[in-house]
């Protein structure tokens, strides 16, 4: 093992924050929200703008794991606990691509009970009275070590009356300030007929758009390590937990960052990430990351049940 983690043995938490920019020009698009547009705020005298939410960002961490080619998980990672959903014996989803991740009713409500019946058994001593947290934290090592990192929400009531849950470890956010305005717009033309019924897609059809400008763009990340602690899985996941969060903080941000069509972003300083706190640690380099990840993985692999695999009938 190569990389030091004994900088963060008595942090709470790891919190990095890292600057970035349009790879080109200024301009650039906010995730937008239904019946809300942009999520604009004020910070003081500071206009602001939420570039990217926490549940999308989320999301993009645990894309960075998944090879979409093989729908499988990246080869430096197999070996993790994660559930595949087949169809017709097929790949339909997975528990690391579904948003709900175990909670996905491709998972949970398919005509196929056969997981859904082991896990109602392995939940089955959490029923009554409060939730085990450490006896639930081996239940999902065993099943979806993701799930000890982004959390879950088994809403079901078969399951413990509905009652298990996992909130994140590690969650992200990118944020702009001192932002501006960049109202531009455009025309869908027609050729044929200009004046043709709009309402079936014929005829010239004006439209406005809103792009931003902004003097600072930072992706934030906080790994809560007192979470995993609390988990009592013991030293090797607790450096398994960490090393896969740290790989998909470098990989997300060594990766394409172009998270819309006029969002297209990159570091804006190349070089080392230095972590707020604790002062002083600084993100390892993927190489590195992958490496110690691949033991990690063979140190905890008796723990895990890498791949399982759910039927989904509807």
């Amino acid at each position: 093992m190569t990389i030091d983690l004994t900088p963060l043995e008595n942090a709470r938490r790891l919190l990095l924050r890292v600057p970035l920019r349009p790879v080109q020009g200024h301009r650039f698009q906010p995730t937008g929200f239904p019946d809300l547009g942009a999520a604009t705020y004020q910070v003081g005298d500071t206009p602001c703008l939420l570039v990217e939410s926490p549940q999308s960002m989320a999301n993009r961490l645990e894309r960075v794991c998944w090879d979409d080619a093989e729908n499988d998980l990246r080869e430096p990672l197999r070996g993790l606990s994660y559930i595949r959903v087949e169809r017709d014996r097929a790949y339909l989803t997975s528990s690391i691509t579904e948003a709900h991740r175990i909670n996905s009713p491709y998972i949970l409500e398919s005509g196929d009970r056969t997981f859904l019946e082991a896990l109602k058994d392995a939940v089955a001593p959490l029923a009554e009275g409060p939730i085990d947290r450490r006896a639930l934290a081996r239940t999902l090592l065993r099943l979806d070590v993701n799930t000890l990192l982004h959390g879950v929400f088994l809403a079901k009531k078969e399951l413990a009356g509905g009652r298990l849950r996992v909130a994140r470890a590690l969650s992200a956010f990118i944020e702009a300030e001192r932002t501006q305005v960049v109202a531009s717009g455009g025309v869908k033309n027609d050729l044929v007929n200009p004046s043709g019924d709009t309402t079936k897609g014929f005829g010239n059809v004006p439209f406005h758009r809103e792009e931003y400008t902004a003097e600072e763009i930072t992706a934030y990340f906080n790994l809560d390590l007192g979470q995993i602690r609390g988990y009592g899985l013991g030293a090797d996941v607790e450096r398994l937990l960490i090393l896969l969060a740290l790989y998909k903080i470098r990989a997300f941000l060594d990766g394409d960052l172009r998270l819309r069509t006029a969002c297209d972003l990159t570091l804006r300083d190349p070089g080392p990430i230095r972590a707020d706190a604790p002062a002083g640690f600084v993100l390892p380099e993927l190489t590195e990351l992958t490496a110690d990840l691949r033991e990690a993985i063979a140190n905890c692999r008796d723990r895990m049940a890498a791949v399982t695999t759910v039927s989904y009938v509807a």
